[in-house]
């Protein structure tokens, strides 16, 4: 029985190498994935959504009423408003996509208006 264990050891250690090697191919990906963190997310939602079932039915899962929500979300946008860049660059692209729009509009009156002034 050692020895099945041992040549298991050594088989997967072996692929596990062959494994980093292949995927990482120098770019420091990290170590990789195992247990639950391989699974495919179908079977990790699975998973979760049971351990969820689970803690509904002993009582002691979490529900948020509304003012919790609202407390938890303003708490995230506060901490995403520190980032000065992160928020410039939401901006921006705001601004952007506004001018964008903006400019297209312009563009079709000025079409019809050039359109109008050929008839008369």
């Amino acid at each position: 029985m050692a020895t099945s264990k041992e040549s298991g050891k050594s088989a997967g250690s072996s692929g596990g190498s062959a494994q980093k090697s292949g995927s990482g191919s120098g770019s420091g990906s990290g170590p990789a994935k195992r247990g639950f963190a391989a699974m495919d997310q179908n079977q990790q939602r699975e998973i979760a959504s049971k351990g969820g079932q689970a803690a509904h039915q002993k009582g002691t899962a979490h529900e948020f009423d509304s003012e919790e929500a609202r407390r938890a979300g303003q708490k995230g946008g506060e901490a995403v408003s520190r980032n000065r860049a992160h928020m410039a660059d939401i901006g921006r692209k705001g601004g952007e996509s506004r001018q964008s729009a903006n400019r297209a509009a312009n563009a079709a009156k000025a079409a019809g208006n050039r359109q109008g002034s050929k008839e008369e």
